[in-house]
């Protein structure tokens, strides 16, 4: 990338998404789990005596990024800033912190207590570094993610994201100052030694993120999908973990049953939910995870629910 392969496309790229969260600079990778893992074990490697607090169901590129680092790192139980705070108490205040948490988790589809991390990080001296993969596109004015949501982009440090989701392309970025971004070009070694992303890539990602700046329709749509969908799995008896996100944890917890289950939607009823099990999730917690789109019609909901019903009741799930 730093040789040649800065384009005028990854640098318009860079610009739109730095304006998208209100930062001074931004930084493209291949993709959302490089983005993480570089980006992480590269400030933990550069700030010296640096301590990091990561909550306890963060995504494997960030627990594979604070591995890298190899530093001092304290992991909070989820999404319990009382805990969080514990661990902030037991490092002197002038020692350089990191809190490293998500937005929305992708497999429960909660939402961190951002608000309450922020001011915890302000008051024990820390920077924070949040993955919004999950949101951005989906939420905020803009589709700044839930930091812009609930209005707090100017209180987070680092912002990382990705083009492979709701923006519908390929790649991952991170958001941040100037200075530090200049760190990570400098220093990140999945920067330096990786392929930039290519000019018809990076196009076509600012065209998604430039449309989604201006453009609601898509995400109003997306949420009167998601309560359909919701309601629906609810009037048919059909038990989930409620959130308030898009994402529909459907617990089956049972590793052979969650697998039958995906293959009869998918051989019998032609729908592919994929099944997810151990190590993604713990042992017993075995699911499906439903995630709408704006553009799942109601005979589709309908038809998921129906063939739902009856996998379920085949194999003795409902």
């Amino acid at each position: 990338r730093n040789i040649s392969g800065t384009t005028k496309e990854v640098v318009e790229l860079e610009k739109s998404l730095a304006s998208l969260h209100k930062k001074e600079a931004a930084l493209t990778f291949a993709c959302g789990y490089l983005a993480n893992q570089t980006s992480l074990s590269t400030l933990l490697s550069i700030i010296p005596e640096v301590v990091i607090f990561s909550d306890e169901k963060n995504h494997s590129s960030m627990i594979e990024g604070i591995k890298s680092g190899r530093r001092p790192k304290h992991i909070f139980r989820h999404n319990d800033v009382t805990h969080l705070e514990q661990l902030l108490k037991s490092i002197d205040k002038d020692t350089p912190k990191i809190i490293a948490f998500e937005s929305i988790y992708s497999m429960d589809g909660d939402i961190a207590p951002l608000r309450e991390i922020c001011d915890l990080a302000e008051q024990y001296n820390a920077i924070t570094y949040l993955d919004e993969v999950h949101s951005v596109g989906l939420y905020g004015a803009h589709g700044g993610g839930i930091a812009e949501e609930y209005g707090l982009m100017d209180k987070l440090t680092v912002i990382q994201g990705t083009l492979s989701k709701a923006f519908g392309v390929m790649g991952g970025y991170i958001a941040s100052s100037k200075n530090l971004i200049d760190v990570i070009r400098s220093y990140a070694p999945g920067f330096i030694f990786t392929t930039a992303m290519s000019p018809m890539l990076a196009s076509a990602a600012r065209a998604s993120v430039e449309h989604l700046k201006s453009s609601n329709v898509e995400r109003k749509a997306h949420r009167i999908v998601v309560e359909k969908v919701k309601n629906s799995l609810k009037n048919a008896g059909i038990s989930f973990l409620l959130t308030e996100t898009h994402i529909i944890p459907i617990i089956i917890g049972n590793q052979e049953l969650s697998k039958a289950a995906s293959k009869l939607l998918f051989d019998e009823y032609a729908i592919y939910v994929q099944h997810i099990n151990y190590p993604t999730v713990q042992k017993g917690s075995e699911r499906f995870r439903i995630t709408p789109t704006p553009y799942h019609t109601d005979e589709m909901i309908k038809h998921l629910t129906d063939s739902l019903v009856e996998v379920f009741k085949r194999l003795a799930l409902l």
